[in-house]
């Protein structure tokens, strides 16, 4: 593992990364999900795609990368623009998984592969709405401090800060976003996933004009059993 110092609006970040095949001529950046981190994107996609330099890189906040500010998801592209303007690179392809697919459309490559993206609003169950609205009225009694009693499951265990920044990402309405992209997009989804769920997959394919939808087997991480179909896919559509 390596890591690489980067600077932003007066914020000092620590990216850990890997690069798999480095000095080929192209590379493709891999961006992991809310709560993840690279380990995740390499064990589905480390011994894919030859002849492309491969970047994993934990984003500010999960694996090895620490972070002390409140972000959001305009902040993460950005910083993840420093981190690649310091090692030289501009990715080909960004993969982008869940949250990371926000990001890596920000980001603009020549080629978005979003795997099962967040950025589609869905309606949320009643038990969560609830929850919603008697942590907002404890906030007015009680400030913050109750807040890792009311945080999402994907808030377990993380620093205020984090959480701050889960509350900023999570309910982004990302339509115009993939309605104005026009770089080619290829868009990749678990059938069975119950995070972000293929209605969202097809709504974002209807929105992005030049794309294409693949659905495949498998859940929110369809994409570790479906790394060589995601390959094929992929080549099969430069």
């Amino acid at each position: 593992m390596a890591s690489r110092r980067v600077e932003f609006e007066g914020k000092s970040f620590e990216i850990a990364y890997d690069i798999i095949n480095a000095g080929c001529d192209k590379c493709i950046l891999f961006l992991h999900g809310w709560g993840s981190n690279k380990e995740v994107m390499k064990l589905a996609f480390e011994d894919k795609f030859a002849n492309f330099s491969l970047i994993f890189v934990d984003m500010p906040g999960f694996g090895k990368t620490t972070n002390e500010y409140v972000l959001t998801t305009a902040d993460y592209a950005q910083v993840m623009q420093k981190f690649l303007e310091s090692i030289g690179c501009a990715p080909f392809a960004i993969f982008g998984h869940s949250f990371g697919g926000k990001v890596a459309t920000l980001l603009a490559p020549p080629l978005l592969c979003l795997l099962s993206s967040a950025g589609i609003v869905e309606p949320k169950p009643f038990r969560v709405r609830a929850k919603i609205k008697i942590f907002k009225l404890l906030k007015k009694i009680f400030g913050d401090s109750l807040y890792k009693l009311f945080a999402t499951k994907d808030a377990e265990g993380m620093p205020k800060n984090m959480y701050e920044t889960l509350k900023n990402v999570v309910d982004e309405d990302f339509r115009l976003r993939f309605e104005t992209f026009k770089n080619r997009t290829l868009i990749f989804w678990g059938r069975d996933d119950r995070a972000t769920h293929l209605s969202s997959g097809k709504q974002i394919s209807s929105l992005v004009n030049n794309s294409k939808l693949f659905v495949l087997e498998g859940d929110h991480y369809f994409f570790i059993k479906n790394a060589s179909a995601v390959e094929e896919l992929f080549f099969s559509n430069l």
